[in-house]
């Protein structure tokens, strides 16, 4: 079984402005898909991904609770057809207590935090009160880090912030996007490998797809190498790894060619697939 545990879709009437602005834009990215459910489960199909979690980004307040009302009457359906929702929360919306226990109540099992879109750090009280409060509903939070090559002027999820939630909060299920700290992985490996966290390994491997028609260029062009991408991991520890593929920038064929050609054993790699993720989603 192989699980993506970072993938992003948009409803299909706002999925081509959306990919152009991001993509194009403001991160110089190339997407691989078209951004809709249908093209992602078409996606899955090729790479052979039996399960995508899919992460919403509120970046209002009232986007917000549309986007999570949507995820709690869409659970079923979609995770029939192999995407599994997750809610996506708002540090600065002042009721967040009652969107996470509607979306406990309705069965979602985590949510996203996107500090660099939320204009909010990561230290930031509010988001500390957010990832406590997952805890005790027993949510996993999952949040990006590092480089947000849409808006790169500052690190909104540095390691610093993160080992600060660490020591204030003591996270029961915090997933660190893109191996800890998107561009910072030294930082990650001196200070984040061996924390109780769990990284996700979306675009973190080889070189970022350009896109050809950029309006603006990414604020970094190459990600981890082969070697680096493995010690970093077997350095954390195989049991805090999950794959990920930040669909549509990533592409899910490739990468899940990538996991299986590094130097991981076979109980290893079944481990980042599917092992580890079907834990914190509590699916057989």
């Amino acid at each position: 079984m192989i699980i993506d545990f970072h993938v992003h879709t948009f409803p299909k009437k706002i999925a081509d402005a959306a990919i152009d602005s991001i993509g194009r834009e403001k991160a110089g990215i190339r997407p691989f898909t078209d951004g809709t459910p249908e093209d992602l489960i078409l996606s899955m199909k090729k790479a052979g991904i039996d399960y995508s979690v899919n992460l919403p980004v509120p970046t209002n307040m009232k986007q917000m609770v549309k986007l999570n009302r949507l995820a709690i009457e869409t659970r079923e359906a979609n995770q029939a057809r192999g995407i599994i929702n997750f809610g996506g929360i708002h540090p600065q919306y002042e009721d967040f207590r009652t969107i996470m226990k509607d979306l406990a109540a309705g069965g979602i099992r985590g949510i996203k935090i996107h500090p660099a879109f939320m204009d909010t750090s990561i230290e930031d009280i509010r988001c500390l009160q957010v990832i406590d409060y997952a805890s005790e509903l027993d949510l996993a939070v999952l949040v990006h880090t590092g480089i947000e090559l849409a808006n790169h002027e500052y690190n909104y999820c540095s390691v610093k912030g993160i080992l600060h939630v660490i020591d204030q909060v003591h996270p029961r299920t915090l997933i660190l996007a893109h191996m800890g700290n998107l561009g910072f992985w030294e930082d990650v490996e001196r200070d984040l490998c061996g924390a109780p966290v769990w990284f996700d390994t979306s675009f973190s491997l080889g070189r970022i797809s350009r896109h050809p028609l950029a309006v603006k260029a990414p604020f970094m062009e190459d990600r981890l190498s082969r070697e680096d991408f493995t010690r970093i991991a077997k350095k954390h520890g195989m049991d805090r790894l999950l794959f990920g593929t930040d669909s549509p920038w990533g592409d899910q064929k490739t990468d899940v060619d990538s996991i299986r050609s590094l130097d991981f054993t076979e109980d290893e790699k079944e481990k980042i697939f599917s092992g580890n993720a079907l834990r914190i989603l509590k699916i057989s």
